[in-house]
């Protein structure tokens, strides 16, 4: 009887741990499922359909605009638009942001200054650093073109080209978000112990052996963190979008969001708006599991 009564106690214990785990985090979930997990599934749902007019209400289709998708040109060209976007954003940003750890995190003079001017873009609205940029694009009396002028150069127009408006927004983006970055691998430079660079030492490691065998490995655990919000970033930016480019010229420019945004509020084809969405969230899936088979393999821990 007195085995049974404890047992019958620690049933009730578990019970209710399990009870209020779960009153705990849910409002979590309730909050991530209402805005996470119910727009992918009425995007789902939405693409299923025909876009409804006043006159004609929305039927069932099935794989219609799926259909329809793969014979799109336009979506093929701003799709690979944004795989040459993101090849080129994603690892510049990262690379760019270890190398201003990895100076900031040494002992230099107006270090602090340093990292201040670079970490600054970082805080600038993604609207004003489009404004920014869009003036130094200016043909002949933006900065560019200024700084071309004063050695000889010609004029150019860099957004109105086909060939040069995509390496535009690119090399812009670099320039904001490596300052974002560079703030996780500052945090994890800090966090190393500094008895393993003292054992570098005494076994006569040089700085690029220590870096590349001890340094970098142990900053993998960060480099993922960075690189799923680096790729996740490459896919959801369209604010620059809308003030320098706006897709052109000829959707040179363009990009799977902002076609989104195209389709939903310029075209007002919602439902075709959500297969592409579909289609987007499947890309940023099939990515980050990629990116978790394989960058998770490479991981050292402390």
């Amino acid at each position: 009887e007195k085995g049974r009564i404890i047992m019958r106690l620690k049933f009730q214990q578990n019970y209710w741990n399990h009870v209020n785990g779960w009153l705990l985090v849910l409002p979590a979930v309730f909050m991530i499922g209402l805005f996470t997990h119910f727009p992918i599934g009425s995007s789902l749902f939405h693409s299923l359909f025909s876009t409804g007019t006043a006159t004609r209400p929305a039927e069932f289709i099935g794989l219609e605009n799926y259909a329809y998708l793969l014979e799109d040109e336009i979506f093929w060209k701003v799709l690979f638009n944004n795989f040459v976007y993101s090849f080129c954003t994603v690892p510049m940003s990262i690379g760019m942001a270890l190398g201003m750890a990895l100076l900031v995190n040494r002992n230099i003079k107006a270090r602090s200054l340093i990292r201040m001017s670079f970490f600054t873009p970082t805080v600038l609205p993604m609207i004003a650093v489009a404004n920014i940029w869009l003036f130094f694009y200016t043909p002949e009396y933006g900065l560019f073109d200024q700084v071309f002028s004063a050695f000889g150069g010609d004029s150019h127009n860099w957004l109105g080209n086909p060939d040069t408006a995509l390496y535009c927004l690119i090399f812009m983006v670099i320039w904001k978000e490596s300052g974002f970055f560079m703030i996780f691998y500052l945090a994890a430079l800090q966090q190393l112990s500094p008895e393993l660079k003292e054992a570098g030492v005494v076994e006569g490691a040089g700085s690029w052996y220590y870096f590349r065998r001890v340094t970098f490995p142990l900053l993998m655990p960060t480099t993922l963190f960075i690189t799923i919000n680096a790729v996740v970033n490459s896919f959801k930016l369209v604010d620059h979008l809308v003030i320098m480019t706006k897709g052109g010229p000829d959707n040179a420019s363009s990009l799977l969001l902002y076609y989104i945004y195209e389709n939903a509020f310029g075209f007002w084809d919602a439902n075709y708006a959500a297969t592409l969405t579909a289609v987007l969230v499947f890309i940023l899936a099939v990515i980050t599991i990629i990116q978790f088979t394989i960058v998770e393999k490479r991981i050292h821990y402390q």
